[in-house]
């Protein structure tokens, strides 16, 4: 496999993930869709966006062991539990997130990322920027949502 991509993505300086990038690069529309210097973009926002993740899971578990419900009045002991089930449910979904985050990196070393899963056209970077995990092309996206919402009613 690792042949494969060193034949897909070049060797030496040209792998998107052994680049360094400025800190203040951004893609335009003016490069080569999905080049190397955008998918070293991508690959850093994702990893970066999934560290802070985990960081914020490990110190709400940080949290809840140091601030076991002590409240002796019960009221307030009931909206600590009800604070605490609504961030619970939050690193719930951020845990989820999580796994669409690898799927977007898996796609990135696979050469996919970018493009639409349903059409196969490039995803607007306005879009990837927006949402680096997105899948289709906004078109795309409204079109399954209407399906998906007309399914749903019947």
């Amino acid at each position: 496999m690792a042949t494969a991509l060193v034949d897909l993505y070049g060797t030496g300086s040209e792998q998107f993930d052994q680049l360094v990038l400025p800190d203040n690069y951004r893609p335009t529309d003016s490069e080569e869709f999905m080049c190397v210097e955008q998918r070293a973009y991508f690959l850093r926002k994702l990893r970066d966006w999934k560290e802070s993740i985990v960081e914020e899971s490990r110190a709400t578990m940080a949290q809840l062991q140091v601030d076991s419900l002590r409240e002796p009045d019960i009221a307030d002991r009931a909206s600590s539990e009800t604070d605490w089930s609504i961030e619970l449910r939050t690193r719930d979904r951020q845990r989820k997130l999580i796994a669409k985050i690898d799927a977007a990196v898996r796609r990135l070393y696979d050469g996919e990322y970018g493009y639409c899963e349903v059409t196969g056209e490039p995803i607007s970077l306005g879009r990837l920027e927006a949402r680096p995990i997105a899948t289709m092309t906004l078109e795309a996206q409204e079109r399954h949502e209407r399906i998906e919402r007309v399914s749903r009613d019947d």
